[in-house]
Parts: C-alpha cells; sequence; structure tokens
C-alpha cells in the first residue's frame, strides 16, 4: 500500500478517535454539581455577579452551581484553592481585577497567576467612580486636583483593601497628578463609605455601583467614572477623559477560570453557557440594575480574556511595585 494513503488512513483513524472521545467528554459533563469560589464576601460585586450567572447556567449545564465564598489576602486564599482544585470542570472561580491582578503583585503566592489558571470567559465590567466628601470646596474634577494640591499631606483618601483596585485608583490618581493624600485603608466599601459621608475622609475611588445611591441622595459628590465612555446607569457623570484626566482609567473587570489542565471541552462547554446566559433577557436585566455591564461577544471568549487578563497585569504590575505595598 502506498505510504501516503496509509498515513490517510492513521489520521483518519485517529480524528475518529479523538472526536468520540470529545463527544463522550462533553456528553458525560456535568454530571454533579459544580463550585463556583468567590473570593470575596458574599454582596461583594464577585459574588452577586455569580449567584446570577448560576442561577441561568443551571438549567443550561441540568446540574446546581454552588456558589463557595473564601475571602481573603485580597481574593488570593480563594485563587489558591482554585489551583489546588481538580482540574475536571467541577471547581471554577468567579475572580475580578482585584484577585487576579492588584493582589498577587502583593501578596505572595505559590503558584503562577497567569499559567496556573484556565481562562473561560471575560465577564462584567463595574466602573471605578471618584466620588467626595459633601462640603468639599470642589465642583469637578480640576477643581478637585487643585485642592489636592493646595491641601497636600493634610488630604486623605479611602481605600478599600491592599492591592485593590480602589487603592491603585486613588494611587495612579497622585501618579497622574502630582498630588500626595493619605491613604486611609479599610476592609470594606461600607465602611469606607461611611467614613466619606461621615466627613472624616476627603476623597475616594471605589466600585460605581455602591456609590450612585449616595450620589443620587446628594450625601457625596461624584467628580468622574473612572472609565473611558459614559457608564449607563448614571450618563450624567463625566468620564475621566471628559474632566480632563484621561490618563486616569481602570477597567473593573470579572472573569471565570478554571485550574490549568482543564480538557477545552469542558471549557468550551462553560464558555457556552456563561454566553447563552448573556442572552437571556432576565439576566441582562439583573446585571443592569446591579450596574454591570458586559463585554463584547467577541470579548467573550477564553483567548480573548487570557489576551485581556496578560494585558492588565503588564499595564498595572508596574504601578503597583513600585507603590512598594505590603501585605496586611
Amino acid at each position: 500500500m502506498h505510504i501516503a494513503s496509509i498515513v490517510f488512513r492513521i489520521s483518519i483513524t485517529l480524528a475518529a478517535v479523538t472526536s468520540v472521545a470529545s463527544g463522550v467528554n462533553a456528553q458525560g459533563y456535568p454530571s454533579r454539581p459544580i463550585t463556583f469560589v468567590v473570593p470575596f464576601p458574599a454582596g461583594a460585586s464577585a459574588d452577586i455577579l455569580a449567584r446570577i450567572l448560576a442561577d441561568r447556567m443551571k438549567t443550561t449545564l441540568g446540574q446546581p452551581i454552588k456558589i463557595e465564598n473564601i475571602p481573603g489576602a485580597s481574593g488570593t486564599i480563594g485563587l489558591g484553592h482554585v489551583v489546588r482544585a481538580a482540574p475536571d470542570g467541577y471547581t471554577a472561580i468567579v475572580g475580578n481585577w482585584t484577585s487576579n491582578v492588584g493582589a498577587p503583585a502583593v501578596y505572595p503566592t505559590s503558584f503562577d497567576i497567569l499559567t496556573d489558571l484556565q481562562p473561560v470567559s471575560r465577564l462584567t465590567d463595574v466602573p471605578l467612580m471618584l466620588i467626595g466628601r459633601k462640603g468639599l470646596p470642589a465642583n469637578n474634577l480640576a477643581e478637585l486636583i487643585d485642592w489636592l494640591k493646595v491641601h497636600s499631606n493634610k488630604a486623605s483618601a479611602a481605600t478599600i483593601g491592599i492591592g485593590s483596585a480602589s487603592q491603585v485608583c486613588a494611587i495612579d490618581l497622585q501618579n497622574n497628578t502630582g498630588t500626595q493624600f493619605q491613604m486611609v485603608p479599610y476592609r470594606g466599601g461600607t465602611p469606607a463609605i461611611q467614613d466619606v459621608l461621615g466627613g472624616q475622609v476627603d476623597i475616594m475611588c471605589g466600585e460605581a455601583s455602591g456609590m450612585l445611591p449616595h450620589v443620587r441622595s446628594g450625601s457625596v459628590h461624584a467628580y468622574a467614572v473612572v472609565k473611558k465612555t459614559r457608564w449607563f446607569a448614571a450618563p450624567e457623570i463625566p468620564t475621566t477623559e471628559e474632566a480632563g484626566l484621561p490618563s486616569l482609567e481602570i477597567t473593573f473587570w470579572h472573569g471565570l477560570w478554571l485550574p490549568k489542565s482543564t480538557p477545552l471541552s469542558i471549557v468550551a462547554t462553560l464558555n457556552a453557557a456563561v454566553r447563552e446566559a448573556f442572552t437571556d433577557s432576565a439576566v441582562q436585566q439583573r446585571l443592569h440594575e446591579v450596574g454591570q455591564e458586559l463585554p463584547a461577544p467577541d470579548q467573550q471568549s477564553p483567548a480573548a480574556l487570557g489576551a485581556f487578563y496578560k494585558a492588565s497585569i503588564e499595564r498595572w504590575w508596574p504601578v503597583i511595585k513600585a507603590a512598594n505595598l505590603r501585605p496586611d
């Protein structure tokens, strides 16, 4: 028999075996409940998102999805739990900018943040918002920057967690404006906002969804959303670019990951379930109500999350390391 013919037949046989194996795997998964680890306490934006997705994805996957909150060390404890889990598709993590970008630059880990996790899908974005206490003598961002310069080292900013987007936003504000102010650390968003409301702290950069009720009530002043486009939930608030500071921008995003070496057919199954959930009008409405924005469809693939994740680390790790942040 001609060698080319033999090679062709072997190739066809291997392709058939691979196809059958993939089909068996896809048909067999999932056969039991899946766990979504959230590396933050209940009520955080990642937790809210995970519960909304789990409620819809269980219908597509035919299995319940349990939420397990494993907070600590700005999210890196939960990350470590998932990295060490079996790569069988039954343990995934709903992480975000803080847990997967900021915190690993500060807290020592025993794993490689880029290679020990398998990207599944980029999830939602929640913009950050820069606010100031009521009575602060600054009506816009330019006036706020002038005020901060005059009150150098006397002004204060509330920050949430070491290596968090809130803290790095404040650091980047200093870097881009030449201002200096005291950083006041908090372990959660609620006590931080309460001290801004009470006038004990001057400014804060945090998740916009948590700030908006206080902005609407007139209890704090919103200077800008820290993004390039206006936020659908508060289109009247300018972006940092419109307010004159285009260099200040942090995309606070969420993503879904599995342990490395998880079979690609399982990754594809979970990715398809996420995409299906995002097309559901009820899911879209629930996410809209909590201020979370969906990424474009071409940004929802595993490859897109991987590339976006790598770019985020390359952008922010030098800033974080230059700030010489230390763990709690």
